[in-house]
């Protein structure tokens, strides 16, 4: 994974991710898919599936096509400042996002709305969902964490403002990648894939490394959910800084960032040296 430099001007844009979950004989395991190599942001690296908020997600009609109301998801969201239809909308994009990248649908209506939705892609996802009649499972997907993308940037010059959320893939769907924006997808359990990160097997950009060493604390799903639905998800912002040389990303907690209290147990920066970022005091931290 190259280094990033060139600072962009226009301010982070809203977006949504979903950390598909599962239990294993392995423990708790996470879907990753590794988006095509042309990608413009984060090509070839491994993620979860998302994207950024489309303006008809905020325009589906919350009363018939979603489980809670608008004032629920935005209170769960824990962000004051952002007005609640935004918040509505970040719900619907990360499900959207969902199934056109792991084909998983969160919705009662399964068997006719997922086959009628992959047969017509055309059409915009809440057009469909209109049509079909189709409602959103919300209250199976927790909000968990909140990353806005450095201003310096590391990775990519695009900025984003995403929003990270967790959900257990419904007992009856199988996720997997669309071949389209993602060519390759895997479950691990979080050490697994961050083991696979170290040995250069996959390549994981920043968000995604401090996720799965998060994730790495639980061994189930439901202490995912558990966790998640007692805490208000931090807000992420890393800050970039050069010291030696050498690209060094700060997290709050961490004595150069501006704030105090740390937002993630573990590590509090990443170094960017042998073409990767690594914690300063090796693997092993990422897990203290």
């Amino acid at each position: 994974m190259e280094l990033n430099s060139e600072v962009p001007t226009a301010p982070p844009r809203d977006a949504a991710t979903v950390v598909l979950l599962r239990d294993s004989p392995r423990g708790l395991e996470v879907f990753l898919v590794k988006r095509h190599g042309l990608s413009d942001v984060l090509g070839g690296a491994y993620v979860f599936p998302g994207g950024k908020l489309d303006t008809s997600d905020a325009l589906l009609d919350p009363q018939a096509h979603l489980d809670q109301d608008p004032a629920q998801l935005h209170a769960a969201l824990g962000e004051p400042e952002t007005p609640v239809h935004t918040a509505a909308g970040l719900y619907v994009a990360a499900l959207r996002e969902a199934f056109e990248e792991s084909r998983v649908l969160f919705s009662q209506d399964l068997a006719s709305a997922r086959a009628a939705l992959l047969h017509d892609k055309a059409k915009p996802f809440n057009a469909m969902l209109a049509e079909l009649q189709v409602r959103l499972q919300t209250r199976n997907v927790l909000p968990w964490s909140r990353w806005i993308t450095p201003r310096m940037p590391s990775v990519t010059n695009k900025r984003f403002d995403t929003r990270f959320f967790v959900a257990a893939v419904p007992h009856e769907q199988e996720a997997t990648h669309d071949n389209h924006e993602a060519t390759e997808s895997i479950w691990l359990p979080p050490r697994t894939a961050l083991e696979q990160y170290w040995n250069r097997q996959i390549e994981l950009a920043p968000p995604q490394i401090m996720s799965l060493a998060h994730l790495a604390h639980h061994s189930t799903v439901a202490s995912v959910m558990d966790a998640a639905r007692a805490t208000t998800p931090p807000l992420v912002l890393p800050e970039a800084f050069d010291e030696g040389g050498t690209r060094v990303l700060c997290y709050p907690g961490d004595p150069a960032h501006s704030v105090t209290r740390q937002a993630l147990p573990g590590v509090t920066r990443l170094l960017y040296k042998n073409k990767r970022f690594e914690p300063v005091d090796g693997f092993e931290a990422l897990f203290a």
